[in-house]
């Protein structure tokens, strides 16, 4: 069984090798420029040529352009089997939208992989019929970590009820960047470094990857400013901030997880 390994197209895009299978995340490739309200700085680390066939798109909501771009709504076309909200499968022909706690699992080289959605809110509470239908995932597969992916959630409270039914995540993948746009009030509408301390304390064993740092004007909390923020955090240690388009390789679980 390979180890995991994650190489950072962008933004949230990431692509993940777990289990024989290849994963994407929020996939978006478009170039710089301006789309809808937001605005993207720079272009992504490579395309989606340069991964292959990608088995399973792990999409945490298809309504904002930083998380499901044109070239990403292409790239949907191709996947093996695309996971979103119920709202994005009404919307997307071929996406399987998962209510939170429900599991679907798929079949890959070395191992079943049970993927399930779990909460996700991409704002405060106080504004939640404003907010957009978002969910995250959580990956099990025996002799592999147990893979938490955010998806665009901002509240640490929403991530520790992840963490209190799949105590054992090894690997975090937290959309940071401390999102924020002036037509929901500047709200956090991603976690910013404090909260992705936080987060990592509910997994105290987990490498935690913070991810959506890169490449949008609406970050208020961009890569370079994340990076200080967590330099003297005793998590700090296990906050692995990928370099885009390097591919690093995370280790491999010792135990088959409870939920497999």
């Amino acid at each position: 069984m390979p180890d995991v390994e994650l190489s950072l197209v962008g933004g949230p895009t990431v692509v993940v090798g777990y289990a024989g299978l290849t994963l994407l995340t929020d996939p978006t490739f478009d170039p710089p420029g301006a789309y809808g309200n937001l605005a993207k700085l720079a272009g992504p680390a490579f395309g989606p040529e340069h991964i292959g066939h990608v088995h399973l798109v792990l999409l945490s909501h298809d309504e904002h352009e930083d998380n499901l771009d044109h070239a990403g709504r292409a790239a949907l076309a191709g996947a093996g089997h695309v996971l979103s909200t119920p709202g994005a499968a009404s919307r997307n022909p071929g996406v399987v939208g998962l209510k939170p706690w429900h599991s679907v699992t798929v079949y890959g080289a070395h191992a079943p992989v049970r993927i399930t959605a779990v909460p996700a809110q991409h704002g405060p509470s106080s504004m939640l019929d404003r907010l957009a239908e978002v969910t995250g995932f959580v990956l099990e597969a025996p002799e592999q970590p147990t893979l938490y992916f955010s998806g665009d959630n901002s509240e640490v409270e929403v991530a520790a009820q992840v963490a209190h039914r799949f105590p054992d995540v090894g690997i975090a993948l937290v959309c940071a960047g401390a999102a924020r746009v002036a037509r929901l009030d500047d709200a956090l509408l991603t976690v910013d470094a404090a909260r992705t301390a936080a987060i990592a304390d509910l997994w105290p064993a987990a490498a935690v990857v913070p991810v959506h740092v890169d490449d949008w004007a609406h970050f208020s909390e961009p890569r370079a400013a994340f990076r200080r923020a967590v330099e003297g955090d005793p998590a700090r240690d296990r906050i692995v901030l990928l370099e885009k388009g390097a591919a690093v390789r995370l280790p491999r679980a010792r135990t088959t997880p409870a939920h497999a």
